[in-house]
């Protein structure tokens, strides 16, 4: 490094550059960007409660989360260009269903609002349902048909799902450590360390972070430019239109179905990404919602303009 400095000075003189401003020069072109650490907020509110961030444990956690969030570049914006599509969807559903919508974030943190996501656990879809929970709050879940997948159905489900927690524990805090954690587990520790909710739990790193990587989400995507995110109107996800198909009969093929419909079975898939093989026995009659993209959704040219946050656009 120092015979490299001496050679670029010398130089420097050969060329009748005063060496002393090619010595600042080299120093400063090391310098960085500058790196800034996000705001942290005196209050932070989710559905129906307030929380305080001057407790030391709370302040560090969300700055944690939203310092990470922040800095997660390509997930974050991912996540914001595929609100536009789906936010319209989830949110008159949970509405509908008696759950305040900010519970919205507790699927950004799940899934990043991907439909097709399938996780290590077995949990799929936007909700990251397991089997077994699916089950019991009415999915159907086998080898030609997955409801986890399907956005509407598994909202509906989420909904009674998070419903019934609320009813158990009273708090939303607590709701969201019991959908990460397992509800034993929460109910466990809350006798065990006598305590009122699950943000005053010494709890596994995983769960423990739940609640504050929710709340710092919703900060960035309430105000994404805040926290350095610019997106055009142009660059979110357009929301989609669909025609639905009843089918109650047997499918021999998926592809022949979807091509019959004036579509590709790519496409078929992307809209109801709950069918899981190219057949449908459908052995008991069962009728089946299948959604066929509107002609005008198959080209952002022709597809709705709509943004669902003006907030969202730089």
């Amino acid at each position: 490094m120092k015979s490299s400095l001496i050679l670029t000075i010398a130089l420097a003189v050969a060329a009748g550059t005063p060496a002393l401003t090619m010595k600042a020069s080299a120093q400063q072109s090391t310098v960085l960007a500058p790196v800034r650490s996000p705001q942290i907020p005196a209050k932070v509110s989710f559905a129906d409660t307030q929380y305080d961030t001057d407790r030391y444990d709370i302040y560090e956690r969300l700055d944690r989360e939203l310092t990470g969030i922040s800095y997660t570049h390509g997930n974050t914006l991912l996540l914001l260009k595929r609100a536009n599509r789906y936010f319209p969807e989830i949110i008159p559903i949970l509405k509908k269903n008696g759950v305040p919508e900010d519970l919205i974030y507790l699927a950004c943190i799940e899934s990043t609002l991907n439909p097709r996501a399938y996780s290590p656990a077995k949990a799929a879809g936007i909700w990251q349902f397991i089997p077994a929970t699916a089950k019991q709050y009415g999915l159907e879940v086998n080898e030609y048909v997955d409801e986890r997948y399907d956005v509407e159905k598994s909202t509906a489900a989420a909904a009674r799902f998070l419903k019934s927690l609320k009813a158990k524990y009273g708090d939303w805090e607590s709701v969201a450590a019991a959908y990460n954690g397992g509800p034993a587990r929460i109910t466990k520790e809350l006798d065990a360390q006598q305590a009122e909710t699950a943000m005053d739990l010494f709890l596994t790193e995983e769960t423990t972070r739940y609640m504050f990587r929710i709340l710092a989400t919703k900060l960035i995507m309430e105000n994404p430019r805040a926290y350095g995110f610019a997106l055009n109107a142009d660059q979110f996800y357009t929301p989609m239109e669909y025609d639905i198909v009843e089918v109650n009969t047997p499918v021999a093929d998926w592809p022949t179905w979807a091509k019959n419909q004036g579509i590709t079975y790519a496409q078929l898939k992307d809209a109801n990404m709950w069918i899981r093989d190219k057949t449908l026995p459908n052995k008991t009659g069962k009728t089946y919602r299948v959604r066929v993209p509107k002609k005008s959704s198959l080209h952002r040219s022709t597809a709705p303009k709509t943004i669902y946050n003006p907030s969202w656009v730089k």
